[in-house]
């Protein structure tokens, strides 16, 4: 910033030719000086900097610029005591070598959490991931004390945190087991929206095991993302069997697996289902049956703002195990109509 202010400083002075109209300009705007100079021009006055009408601010602004000059120049004039100031930049910039808790850095650096962040704005996930971030950013002074705490570390591990890519499209309550956290913490961590599944291939920070000891591979860190997929929103229907309905026909009918539609009725897998006897199916709010099955008669669905508070609503994968499609409600099971 300091050497753009000086590259504007510089051109102000080329479009004007006068040091203290280029400073009136950096103040006031080159724009306004420019008018003031053709005003001036225009009555046949004078365009130095003491005869421009300017505001207030900007005829000042010189004045004490020269003032703090000559103080810094001569200091002792003026009875002042100047700090001294090291003649090196403030900041200062560290590699990382290996994957490092966000904490454990600052902590090593000696600098509050919230220096470090403000700092490293690519810190504002707990773990720096060596491979996508190859430095930091520290003060002068900080950084070695930061290197020299880091070559005396020996507590353990540097980070308690590792990207895991998702091999396969889950629920965020799968992934969370996966992972040995709470479903809310993974959430919160890796910004997952609700009611989204994580798709394969995606890329998430979890807690790293104590076995695992290399750091994040470069090509995870470089193409790590997040890809969601809306989860399907069942509700438990019953429909009425038809003339000579069995466990497959119905799953066949609404696109089903057998062992599912034979777990929620409790029946086996071949079961034959006599004609107008209700079955239970779980099926996807939106595209729950509207026409007959078999020669019963079978409910309408129901559009999802019309699904009464307290109805027996499941938000589960398309894929999911059975018993996980069966569950009308986050921890609850259904209950099983016994023959």
């Amino acid at each position: 910033s300091t050497r753009a202010a000086l590259d504007y400083l510089q051109k102000l002075y080329n479009m004007f030719g006068d040091w203290q109209l280029a400073l009136a300009a950096y103040n006031w705007g080159e724009g306004s000086v420019s008018r003031a100079i053709a005003k001036n021009q225009r009555l046949g006055l004078p365009t130095t900097y003491s005869d421009l009408t300017m505001p207030a601010e900007t005829r000042m602004y010189v004045p004490k610029l020269q003032a703090v000059k000559n103080i810094v120049a001569n200091p002792q004039a003026f009875n002042a005591e100047l700090p001294v100031i090291a003649n090196h930049p403030y900041f200062q910039t560290v590699p990382l070598t290996r994957d490092l808790d966000v904490e454990l850095a600052a902590k090593l650096a000696d600098v509050r959490i919230e220096d470090f962040r403000a700092l490293n704005p690519a810190a504002h996930k707990p773990v720096l991931i060596a491979a996508g971030t190859s430095e930091i950013l520290l003060p002068w002074d900080n950084a070695a004390v930061f290197q020299r705490n880091f070559d005396a570390y020996t507590q353990g591990q540097y980070a308690s945190w590792t990207a895991w890519v998702v091999p396969n499209t889950m629920t965020v309550a799968d992934a969370a087991q996966r992972a040995g956290m709470s479903e809310s913490d993974l959430r919160a961590l890796n910004n997952v929206p609700p009611r989204m599944l994580i798709k394969a291939g995606s890329t998430l920070i979890v807690p790293r095991g104590a076995r695992v000891k290399e750091d994040v591979a470069a090509v995870v860190a470089d193409s790590g993302h997040l890809s969601f997929q809306p989860e399907i929103v069942t509700r438990r229907t019953t429909v009425k069997a038809g003339r000579s309905d069995n466990v497959a026909s119905i799953a066949r009918r609404y696109n089903l697996r057998p062992a599912n539609v034979a777990e929620w009725n409790d029946v086996k897998p071949n079961h034959a289902f006599k004609r107008g006897i209700s079955v239970v199916v779980y099926l996807p709010v939106r595209a729950a049956p509207a026409a007959r099955v078999g020669s019963g008669a079978g409910p309408r669905a129901r559009p999802v703002a019309q699904v009464k508070r307290g109805s027996n609503v499941s938000k589960v994968p398309a894929s999911a195990p059975s018993k996980q499609v069966v569950r009308e409600k986050r921890g609850g099971t259904p209950s099983k109509k016994k023959r």
